[in-house]
């Protein structure tokens, strides 16, 4: 547009008139008003662009292109760093940014919806149209990700009759409106409209889970695939569509219509071939996600990826017109409790660290790393366009020693207490995370083995409210000796640790007890008592409260071995990103100004958390810690500028 706008009057003499000519120059002040908008500083008309998949490539505005993508997903990072990130993958080299979208955390309950902050998913879209980055979505409804239940909402498994990822009318129901609602959100974000996003993956991995659940004809496996895509489209994403899978379970996870890429496919001529056999003998070829770094668990190795051989491949891919995805460029935090967990048979559960950092190129506080420097190197060398320089890290700040000054017993908070004969699941108390604290009196002595076969995850036992042991899923420790005496009271403090995000068991994912208490093989019944402690918010500690105690060594010995919070506050000259050193506590979860900052747990290998810089205040800040084991008294903690993620500090 050149601000020149000329209107022929001959064309329109109906204008002409007395009476109408007020209106033809209200018209044409109207089209200099936008024209002076459309050509004002940092404004411009919005460009249309185009893409496609034809003649075995992708194609945009006409032109054949190789897709240079990298992974990070928005919830995962504080929305005011969403654009230095974007930047920082500019930097790199990349056009495309791709992102999971988060069923849970969009539909926290039934009909309720949340699209802002950090899970405003267009502004995050917008942002990078403003970067220059193309987008790709991948919406699941099933995401895994290392997330809470691979993105599901909790409450489905509230919802009698409903399976997950079948071909079941009530989880298709709950699917479509899900879809549907999202569509609401990006409608004008989509390439067909002016948007930056490209394409949209249909489900995610189903191949893994067809593989995984042969109890179930492929047939109808099939039949569910194809209805996810039937719903995307049917919403109104008409963009290209693709699936992605492992390149040996095509047969399960492709589906006619959607682009078939295959996930960490390092051979390139097997790429081809797999890809050729499954979308009209010809490409494009994608590898949706090529992994620089990988998952981590707690109580193992930080998994550390060698950078040189990340850069050769990458170099292999794009010598050969391959387009990636790096899964994760940068995995930012699980905040909260939105980590997830896997299982194997060594152990029931394996929940993943509070960091997603995933020893990814960009690391969780979105630092450059020299895994970042090499792969630079090399895509510099294969795109057509000047790198833009690296932007400079936010700043990082230490404190020496945040001071705690109160302790409080879970006594102090405003908690609700629900009866049953029997104990009761989270879901059956209608909370999604957090704690249940499980009590029953007894009024006769009673010694032997407390077995909780269905505890779901952790939980420490206590006796009148003294410690008495710990339970374990992971370890699958499920039993101990217990002495409970004359008219004493057992108490067991539950975790939900994260639900299991991949594979079969994802369709067991209740939480709590679910499964009868037992000492001595003998069930006990009657008189149970479930203190919901959701951790859905800060704990408030009012100190007129008789619970809450000046934390001094005197008043806070007699509460070793409980579970305990401690509050302290501290000023800030100047705010910056920090790592708060949690290598000499127990287990719990740290807020900070309100903000849930994640888990954290002495076995390691994580031992820092990441405190981003914009949640804290220049003057008074706040700290609540909620710790679990309390095995030793604390009146400090301290911030680091260095993380600490790979000191394992217990063996399998």
């Amino acid at each position: 547009m050149n601000g020149k706008i000329t209107i022929n009057i001959k064309k329109y003499p109906y204008l002409c008139n007395s009476n109408e000519h007020t209106m033809l120059k209200k018209v044409i002040f109207s089209f200099f008003l936008i024209a002076l908008l459309f050509n004002a500083p940092g404004i411009q008309a919005q460009q249309k662009h185009t893409f496609e998949i034809k003649d075995g490539n992708f194609v945009y505005d006409n032109q054949p292109t190789v897709i240079i993508s990298g992974e990070m997903h928005y919830p995962r990072i504080p929305h005011q760093y969403w654009r230095h990130r974007m930047q920082m993958l500019k930097a790199l080299g990349l056009n495309t940014v791709t992102t999971y979208v988060f069923w849970n955390i969009h539909e926290p309950a039934p009909g309720q919806w949340d699209f802002t902050g950090d899970k405003n998913l267009a502004e995050f879209i917008k942002i990078a149209g403003e970067e220059g980055l193309m987008v790709i979505l991948r919406p699941g409804p099933y995401v895994c990700a290392e997330w809470e239940f691979g993105g599901y909402p909790w409450w489905l498994q509230n919802i009698e009759g409903l399976e997950l990822r079948r071909d079941n009318e009530k989880f298709l129901e709950r699917t479509r409106i899900y879809i549907n609602r999202l569509y609401q959100e990006v409608e004008n974000l989509l390439i067909t409209q002016g948007g930056p996003v490209i394409m949209v993956q249909a489900e995610n991995e189903f191949g893994s889970y067809v593989s995984q659940r042969k109890d179930i004809p492929l047939e109808e496996h099939r039949a569910y695939n194809a209805k996810i895509k039937k719903q995307l489209d049917e919403a109104g994403f008409n963009v290209p569509f693709f699936t992605s899978d492992g390149s040996w379970l095509f047969e399960g996870g492709a589906t006619p219509g959607a682009l078939p890429t295959a996930n960490g496919e390092n051979n390139i001529d097997n790429l081809k071939k797999v890809v050729n056999e499954y979308h009209d003998g010809k490409g494009p070829y994608m590898v949706a996600e090529f992994y620089p770094g990988w998952l981590s668990h707690w109580v193992e190795k930080f998994p550390n990826v060698n950078s040189a051989k990340i850069a050769r491949q990458t170099e292999k891919y794009l010598q050969n017109d391959v387009s990636i995805n790096f899964y994760m460029v940068h995995g930012g935090t699980n905040f909260g409790f939105t980590s997830g967990a896997n299982y194997d048979k060594n152990h029931d559960i394996q929940p993943d660290l509070t960091s997603y950092d995933y020893d990814a190129p960009i690391s969780e506080a979105g630092w450059a790393t020299p895994k970042y420097d090499s792969l630079r190197t090399v895509i510099s060398q294969y795109v057509q366009y000047v790198l833009p320089e690296v932007p400079a890290a936010n700043p990082v700040i230490e404190i020496p020693a945040i001071q705690l000054n109160k302790i409080a017993t879970l006594d102090a908070l405003q908690l609700n207490k629900a009866p049953n004969d029997t104990p009761l699941t989270f879901e059956q108390l209608n909370q999604p995370y957090g704690y249940v604290l499980y009590s029953r009196s007894f009024n006769q002595p009673i010694s032997g083995t407390l077995e909780i076969e269905g505890l779901r995850d952790y939980a420490l036992v206590y006796v009148d409210s003294e410690k008495a042991g710990e339970l374990n899923r992971y370890f699958k420790n499920y039993s101990m000796d217990i002495d409970i005496p004359f008219n004493s009271e057992l108490q067991i403090l539950v975790e939900n640790m994260g639900r299991i995000n991949y594979g079969a068991n994802i369709i067991h994912n209740t939480k709590g007890i679910i499964s009868p208490v037992k000492i001595n093989d003998m069930e006990i019944e009657g008189d149970w008592e479930m203190l919901q402690i959701p951790m859905d918010k800060a704990p408030e500690l009012d100190a007129s409260n008789p619970f809450v105690l000046d934390n001094t060594e005197k008043n806070a010995q007699p509460l070793s071995g409980r579970s305990v919070l401690y509050q302290g506050t501290f000023d800030l000259a100047e705010t910056g990103d920090t790592f708060i050193d949690m290598s000499e506590w127990g287990k719990g979860i740290i807020f900070i100004n309100g903000y849930n900052i994640g888990r954290y747990w002495k076995v390691g290998p994580q031992q820092t958390l990441y405190i981003p810089g914009v949640w804290l205040r220049q003057g008074p800040n706040e700290i609540v810690i909620f710790e679990q084991q309390n095995d030793t008294w604390h009146d400090t903690v301290k911030t680091v500028k260095v993380p600490v993620l790979r000191e394992l500090a217990v063996q399998q």
